[in-house]
């Protein structure tokens, strides 16, 4: 047992400080990025917002609105057929195949690149430390040196480094239990505070000339905003971006019109009973299910993001999205005292 004793922080414990500046109007602020992928050698131009590939968010319907100027993360319960119609007609450029770590994924994925152009996968797993994990994205890149793969869930560099420098992963998604249906933290108490997380796992993939991507934790467009300030290449949103008229689910409705939706996390009890037959006895729930209220068409919470992060460049002198980490100075605000943990959750 040791004891890391350096300050964390998480997207709470900070604000941005204001500069003095030159940067032009908040219109003319230019959010597209343009990254090229080292391993797969493929470029990709646009604003690097990302949906989640959650089961609720990480839909069709979601990629044919955001596409192809932003990302989505498929969900990985589409049949065969659906997303080689989809790869073969819709929006290929800005949406991921995602897959998990399991042999049947991986034919799946090998199934439908046969067939569509699959460009794009995201491979997630709840822990990407295990070594079966790095071998399985090493098994994907082998097979299919063109595809572009963000691989994750990671939070400490010397994982990014090893997903990175194994030449496997091009993109690393980063974040341990910081989602807004994830009990993860709760149930097992690990985790990395999201935003120390993104500043460090930055630097190293930057390093190599690798990109990672922010998962989880941003409630509000300010979170956004703090994410790419700490050197994120993408964010990628969940709850942010559930309840929209685009996301598939349960939804509750009165007088035959949509009021609220069922969210969960995808190891939660529903999710669980859902797709893996139930709860295993060896394991626990690390998901909890939540009701959000129905937000109406998702371009109207995107169109916020972009404004929050258009308005922060403003604020600190970035003409460009791509500067935002360099004009940034972060002001610790809050820090969590001793016994906040007792006060809030103890009996």
């Amino acid at each position: 047992m040791r004891i890391d004793s350096d300050p964390k922080l998480d997207f709470d414990d900070v604000l941005i400080r204001p500069k003095r500046s030159e940067a032009p109007s908040r219109s003319a602020i230019d959010l597209e990025r343009k990254h090229k992928f080292l391993n797969s050698g493929a470029t990709w131009k646009g604003v690097p917002l990302v949906a989640s590939n959650m089961d609720t968010v990480g839909t069709m319907a979601m990629a044919k609105v955001l596409g192809p100027e932003m990302m989505v993360c498929l969900h990985k319960y589409y049949s065969d057929e659906d997303l080689i119609e989809f790869f073969q007609n819709d929006h290929r450029t800005s949406v991921f195949f995602t897959l998990g770590i399991k042999d049947d994924e991986f034919e799946k994925l090998r199934r439908v690149k046969q067939q569509a152009d699959v460009r794009f996968v995201c491979v997630d797993a709840a822990n990407g430390y295990t070594r079966f994990f790095v071998e399985r994205i090493k098994r994907i890149r082998e097979a299919f040196s063109d595809l572009t793969i963000m691989a994750g869930n990671v939070a400490t560099p010397d994982m990014v480094q090893e997903l990175l420098i194994s030449g496997a992963a091009d993109i690393v998604k980063i974040g341990i239990g910081p989602g807004s249906v994830c009990t993860t933290r709760t149930k097992t108490a690990v985790g990395y505070p999201q935003l120390s997380a993104i500043i460090e796992c930055a630097d190293a993939a930057h390093g190599l000339r690798g990109h990672v991507c922010a998962d989880g934790g941003c409630r509000y467009p300010g979170d956004v905003v703090k994410a790419f300030a700490a050197g994120a290449d993408f964010v990628m949103l969940g709850g942010m971006l559930a309840g929209h008229d685009e996301c598939e689910g349960e939804w509750i409705e009165e007088d035959g019109k949509r009021v609220s939706m069922k969210f969960y996390g995808m190891s939660s009890q529903t999710a669980l009973d859902k797709y893996a037959g139930g709860k295993k006895d060896y394991r626990a729930r690390e998901g909890k299910e939540v009701v959000v209220p129905h937000r109406g068409p998702v371009k109207e919470t995107i169109q916020e993001v972009t404004g929050g992060i258009r308005s922060a460049c403003a604020y600190v002198g970035a003409a460009r999205l791509k500067d935002m980490s360099k004009c940034t100075t972060f002001v610790i605000c809050h820090r969590p005292q001793a016994g906040m943990f007792h006060r809030e959750f103890g009996n």
